[in-house]
């Protein structure tokens, strides 16, 4: 009898392995190292330099008697949104021009040359066209509801800064609401919610955002050479645009400049491919500092390299 209760406690035993080792988390400096790769770009990405030029407030809403010409809360807060979101997209290089004073009066304070602004390639000029609210809701014997909601317009269209020549004009709407109900008495009591407005100008502004990325996409990437020394080359942008070590670029000698009798404009003929280049390094600590350091793999650099541009290999 001992012997078979001895068997069946055998056959009923159970093992258990030991738990796994748990790794050791992530250091600090890998967790920021891998934050700060996810930041930057997967795609090449071609920074235009934007300016805000104008962004004013076009409908009745916010306008008093006691406003005067220069007073305008609406088309600033757009404006500033519009800023936010342009620089929070990284795609863009954004710079200051509506309170463009204020920096010079600080320049002037650190005894910094005016010479050290930058001209940009583009300029936004833009303004709300439609702004309403309205409040609609449902009655009954023992429940009611009330819906406020908020809804915006906003239109833009982009300059190009040395021509003048608008090329390119988006619109952007947006919406947004709120509900409160009650039953029997008991429920949400709605005042008049001021917070929609913003809400809605802010999905207008992110709606039209959307619209000037994808036409930036359409622009294939380029950038200039800083410097050239033997079979080393020094090129403009780096990670902050996608560019990645392993790269290959291709030297174009810049096409002849033509003046079109039809249009006015002046027209770039079609470039040639020089060289070829890949990249072994990139420097710098910002946007406005960082470049690439590449290898000729083919063809001859230029000693001049005026004239001559880098863009992504054909394939």
């Amino acid at each position: 009898m001992a012997a078979g209760s001895l068997l069946l406690l055998s056959a009923c035993a159970t093992t258990s392995t030991p738990p796994a080792a748990v790794e050791a988390p992530v250091s600090r400096v890998q967790q920021a190292e891998a934050q700060k790769a996810a930041a930057l770009p997967q795609q090449k990405i071609f920074k235009r330099k934007v300016a805000i030029g104008r962004f004013t407030n076009e409908t009745r809403y916010g306008r008093t008697f006691l406003t005067d010409a220069s007073s305008d809360p609406l088309g600033k807060q757009a404006s500033d949104m519009l800023a936010t979101k342009l620089v929070g997209s990284n795609r863009f290089l954004v710079f200051e021009r509506q309170d463009l004073n204020k920096i010079k009066d600080e320049q002037r304070i650190n005894g910094a040359p005016a010479a050290g602004l930058i001209g940009v390639d583009t300029l936004i000029l833009g303004s709300v066209t439609e702004f309403g609210r309205s409040t609609t809701g449902k009655a009954g014997f023992l429940s009611s509801t009330k819906i406020q909601t908020a809804r915006a317009k906003v239109e833009v269209r982009l300059a190009d800064a040395r021509t003048g020549h608008v090329f390119f004009t988006a619109t952007g709407t947006g919406e947004a609401n709120t509900e409160s109900g009650e039953i029997a008495g008991y429920g949400s009591k709605a005042d008049y919610d001021a917070t929609l407005n913003d809400r809605a100008i802010a999905a207008a502004i992110s709606d039209v955002q959307t619209a000037l990325i994808n036409k930036l996409e359409e622009r294939r990437w380029r950038t200039d050479i800083l410097k050239s020394d033997g079979r080393t080359v020094y090129m403009s942008g780096g990670a902050r645009q996608g560019v990645k070590v392993g790269d290959t670029f291709a030297v174009m000698r810049e096409g002849e400049k033509v003046k079109s009798a039809q249009t006015g404009f002046e027209i770039t003929l079609p470039g040639t491919t020089v060289a070829s280049v890949k990249v072994v390094s990139l420097f710098g600590e910002a946007e406005s500092d960082e470049g690439a350091v590449a290898e000729v793999v083919s063809g001859t650099l230029p000693k001049n390299s005026t004239g001559y541009f880098i863009t992504e290999a054909k394939n």
